[in-house]
C-alpha cells in the first residue's frame, strides 16, 4: 500500500479525489496526511475522512529556507511514499525538492513545457491557443520543469473564461493524478527511472 502526504493551498479539489479513491478496498493507495502552507480550505476534506492536517506558514520563518526545513521535517514525521503537490502554490527550496525527489510530485493545468508557473490557464488564453492541457511530473528545481510522467491535451473553445477552462482542465487532472498514482503503486511507472 503506498502512503502518500498531500500538500495543498487551497480548496483541495484533487486531494478530494484521493481521498474517495482511497476509500476503495482496491486502489492501493492511502493519503496518511495533509499539509499546506496556510489555514487551507482543503482542510476540510482531510477532517471529514479523518486524515491528520499540518500547517506550516511561510510568514512564521525568518526565510524561505527556514520555512523548508520546518514542512520537510513535517513531511518526514510521517515517513509517506510519495508527496503529492496539489494545488500547492509555494516554490519548495532546493534542499527540500532534493530530500524528498523523485518521490515528489505535482499537477499542473497545462501541457507542459507550454505555459509553466501559476497562472498555466491564464497564459494559455492570452496565447490565443487552441488546445492546452493538463500534467502530472516530478518536482525539481525548476518551475513546472521536472520530468513527465502523464500529461494530457484538452481544447480551449470558443468563449472559455479562464474559469470555464481550469474547470475542465482539472476533471482531466485528477483522472492523471489518480492514474499516475494508481501506477506508481503498482510499479508501472518507476519514479527513479524517470527522474
Amino acid at each position: 500500500m503506498l502512503s502518500l502526504v498531500v500538500l495543498i493551498s487551497g480548496g483541495g479539489s484533487n486531494l478530494r479525489a484521493l481521498l474517495e479513491a482511497s476509500q476503495d478496498a482496491e486502489f492501493p493507495a492511502r493519503v496518511i496526511a495533509v499539509g499546506a502552507d496556510r489555514d487551507a480550505e482543503g482542510f476540510e476534506h482531510a477532517e471529514e475522512f479523518g486524515i491528520p492536517t499540518f500547517s506550516v506558514a511561510l510568514s512564521a520563518f525568518a526565510d524561505r529556507d527556514a520555512w523548508g526545513d520546518a514542512l520537510l521535517e513535517q513531511v518526514r514525521l510521517w515517513n509517506a511514499d510519495l508527496v503529492v503537490l496539489s494545488g500547492f502554490m509555494k516554490l519548495l527550496p532546493p534542499r527540500v525538492v532534493a530530500a524528498l525527489s523523485p518521490q515528489l510530485i505535482n499537477t499542473h493545468p497545462a501541457y507542459l513545457p507550454e505555459f509553466p508557473g501559476a497562472h498555466g490557464v491564464r497564459d494559455a488564453l492570452a496565447a490565443g491557443v487552441s488546445e492546452t492541457g493538463a500534467s502530472v511530473i516530478i518536482v525539481d528545481n525548476g518551475v513546472d520543469s521536472g520530468p513527465i510522467i502523464s500529461q494530457q491535451r484538452v481544447p480551449v473553445l470558443p468563449g472559455d473564461t479562464e474559469h470555464d477552462l481550469h474547470d475542465r482542465i482539472k476533471i482531466v487532472e485528477r483522472e492523471l493524478l489518480l492514474q499516475a498514482v494508481l501506477d506508481i503503486a503498482n510499479g508501472h511507472v518507476d519514479l527513479k527511472e524517470l527522474a
